[in-house]
């Protein structure tokens, strides 16, 4: 690279001598900084054996949830060692100062998988981890299935970060929690954090249009289709709609489709929602009375349908018996 160099008086190009840390200019040799510290990876192989191409030098990044940061010492089995290396002396200095947080760890790795399944950001990954450090220092949770604490913690966190996650999505990573122990343990965590703060814990407020991106996508669909989807359901707030609006996002999507010529049928819609079929049903009926209002009228104009705007007695028909 090139820096400048006061002796020569202009910017020349300097070389780095790893092994002493100096950055040292190539035409006059005058060393411009010194004792430089490389903050890059060091990407070597300490194996014993060749065959091991472990590049592992050094241990995972601290963490202030740990009581230690993260930073403890693990004695691990040599190679070629049975199982009676736990009566050893090694094994048994490992037994002693085996390490508190040990269940810490195994928690957060588990939250950091289901975070990776889902496709979550860190933020939302180190507040699961902050929510579950709070119920775990009541030492209130044993006894109760720590999958679906795990799982809580993590819908909890995606509220938080209003980034929210359906209770089925997050099930599908839950290592086999069920909706309903889910939704038992969301409810207790919630009860824990209100005791410890005193006062209620905001989740957020779930909105349709927060479901709209990631369903379209599961589903395929063009980006005009998915334009005209999320402007219909931004418009479907004004109205009091009494669906949750995970229904209202999977219905708003089936009519828009319908509309389009980027159809999909009823059976597709629930699987990417996770909605199903009855309820999409149910949910376009609590939103016809208001389908002039919310889909919008450059749908119409761009598919040339033939019939007016604020008559859907043909396209309640054609819903209808499409969605049979």
């Amino acid at each position: 690279m090139d820096a400048y160099c006061s002796d020569c008086k202009k910017s020349t190009e300097v070389v780095f001598d790893h092994s002493a840390g100096d950055t040292v200019c190539s035409e006059c040799g005058l060393v411009l900084e010194s004792h430089s510290i490389d903050e890059t990876s060091e990407w070597r192989t300490f194996a014993n054996e060749a065959g091991d191409n472990d590049p592992v030098r050094v241990g995972g990044p601290t963490n202030i949830l740990l009581n230690d940061g993260g930073l403890s010492t693990v004695i691990s089995k040599p190679n070629g060692v049975t199982s009676d290396f736990l009566s050893s002396s090694l094994g048994r200095w490992q037994n002693r100062g085996s390490n508190p947080d040990r269940s810490l760890i195994l928690a957060f790795k588990t939250i950091a998988t289901m975070s990776d399944r889902l496709g979550l950001v860190a933020t939302i990954k180190d507040r699961a981890n902050e929510i579950y450090k709070k119920v775990e220092d009541q030492k209130s949770s044993r006894g109760r299935n720590q999958d679906a604490i795990l799982a809580a913690c993590l819908y909890i966190a995606c509220r938080q970060e209003d980034k929210p996650r359906t209770v089925k999505e997050i099930c599908l990573v839950a290592n086999g929690a069920t909706k309903k122990e889910v939704g038992r343990a969301k409810e207790y965590i919630v009860k824990q954090l209100k005791l410890e703060m005193g006062q209620s814990v905001e989740m957020g407020t779930i909105h349709a249009g927060d479901f709209m991106r990631r369903f379209c996508s599961n589903l395929g669909m063009t980006n005009q289709t998915v334009k005209a989807a999320q402007e219909s359901v931004q418009k479907s707030e004004q109205f009091d709609i009494r669906r949750s609006p995970i229904s209202i996002a999977a219905a708003v999507i089936y009519i828009v489709t319908q509309l389009s010529d980027d159809k999909k049928p009823l059976k597709d819609v629930s699987l990417a929602t996770g909605v199903a079929e009855g309820t999409i049903r149910n949910s376009f009926k609590d939103l016809y009375p208001h389908l002039s209002k919310i889909i919008p009228t450059w749908i119409w104009k761009r598919e040339g349908l033939c019939f007016d705007v604020c008559d859907f007695s043909f396209f309640h028909f054609l819903l209808i018996h499409k969605a049979r």
